[in-house]
């Protein structure tokens, strides 16, 4: 049984092995410093005796080492190997674990009833999912991000030790569950990883990963991202390094840009939103009255003629839809067609791509717009409905003025 010593000695990166077992372009040595996948940390990259390491696992207590499909290795037990671990990924790796430990420590401060669900690290980004009474929201993300980079920079140390499980189990404030113990129980042992001072920790966790010492190797934390895959589970996504710095960068010049236009400092952006804010919903409230003012208009120019007694105004209108005629058509039926306040009842067939009808008949006359509606929708095809004073429909198979021609003529 061979595990990797990478989790106690992240800082090695060369190191000399002697091969135990080798099947096909799988290796097994003696000792190594390659981590294995193992609870969202991604494996090791690097080389042995040359020969590009494809992937590295556990398997039945051993690491087992997967060179890459060009590989001929011609390795056999007792071949006394070379092995370099990828210097820029395991930093890289080391830093984005540490700084997942690290949010989690600033979540332990701004949420209540916290736990852990799950942890990723791929190559631009780190996912951390969390369990909290409430879900998070932007002021919360705002929070996390500026909680964890005030941990990097007060330099805090991250050390590890081994302990019994039952010892783990009682220290205080661990996050200790089924997916923190992967990679971190070995023989009924648990690997313990503190980050900040054992009398007063910023953070503490059952962790079989590889780390820093120092939180301020780390550098700078951008937050990306939140989500909720799952009910009571908001998903955090972050990124450190040339990442987090490309992500810190692309919102500062946003801000700028917007600052910019908004004739306003990247501080009083808040106040300046509001204020346009303020202005579109003025504007857009401008519009929609003027629109119906429009609409109206030509609602009341609409030809009227005389269909079983009634007045109608029939026509088609043009750049409309149902929902917005309907205020218009039910203030202007009512009275007789020589009378200013308008016609008994309506008719207006949009004209359009999808030809629909919106029928507006008084209270006190006889005409029922929904009975109207299903006359035509029974003449030309598709459906619709209403009550007596408005109904509409929808489908039309006929042109506008032809529906608008046939109702005049009925």
């Amino acid at each position: 049984m061979t595990a990797s010593r990478a989790p106690a000695e992240p800082a090695v990166r060369e190191f000399e092995a002697t091969v135990d077992r080798v099947d096909g372009r799988e290796v097994v040595l003696d000792e190594t410093y390659f981590y294995a996948e193992s609870g969202g940390q991604p494996a090791d990259r690097g080389t042995l005796d040359g020969h590009l390491v494809d992937d590295v696992t556990e398997r039945g207590g051993d690491v087992v080492h997967a060179l890459d499909s060009d590989a001929d290795p011609d390795l056999a037990p007792g071949d006394e190997v070379t092995g370099l671990v990828d210097d820029a990924f395991r930093t890289y790796c080391a830093r984005a674990h540490t700084a997942s430990h690290v949010l989690y420590g600033a979540a332990r401060r701004i949420a209540e009833d916290l736990g852990y669900a799950g942890f990723d690290i791929s190559e631009t980004k780190v996912r951390v999912d969390l369990t909290t009474a409430e879900p998070l929201d932007d002021g919360d993300l705002i929070e996390l991000e500026r909680l964890a980079n005030r941990a990097v920079w007060d330099s805090l140390p991250v050390s590890w030790a081994t302990h019994s499980a039952e010892a783990a189990r009682d220290v205080d404030g661990i996050a200790f569950n089924t997916k923190t113990e992967e990679g971190a129980m070995s023989g009924g042992a648990v690997r313990v990883v503190t980050v900040g001072d054992a009398d007063d920790p910023w953070d503490v966790a059952a962790c079989g990963g590889t780390h820093v010492e120092n939180t301020a190797e780390i550098g700078p934390i951008a937050v990306l991202d939140r989500s909720n895959p799952g009910e009571g589970v908001t998903r955090v996504e972050f990124a450190v390094g040339p990442t987090a710095i490309d992500e810190l960068g692309a919102v500062h010049a946003a801000a700028l840009d917007a600052a910019t236009t908004l004739d306003a400092r990247v501080g009083d952006l808040p106040d300046a939103v509001d204020r346009l804010r303020e202005e579109a919903d003025r504007l857009e409230a401008d519009l929609r009255e003027a629109r119906g003012d429009l609409l109206a208009a030509r609602l009341r120019d609409l030809p009227t003629t005389e269909v079983d007694g009634a007045w109608w105004a029939v026509g088609t209108v043009d750049d409309a839809d149902p929902n917005e005629l309907r205020e218009p058509a039910t203030a202007l039926v009512g009275g007789d067609a020589d009378a200013d306040d308008g016609p008994d009842a309506l008719a207006a067939i949009g004209a359009g791509d999808d030809p629909f009808v919106v029928v507006a008949a008084a209270e006190d006359t006889a005409v029922d717009a929904g009975d109207i509606v299903g006359a035509i929708t029974a003449e030309f095809g598709g459906g619709g409905g209403g009550g007596p004073t408005f109904a509409q429909g929808g489908g039309l198979d006929a042109d506008p003025a032809a529906v608008a021609a046939w109702f005049r003529k009925r």
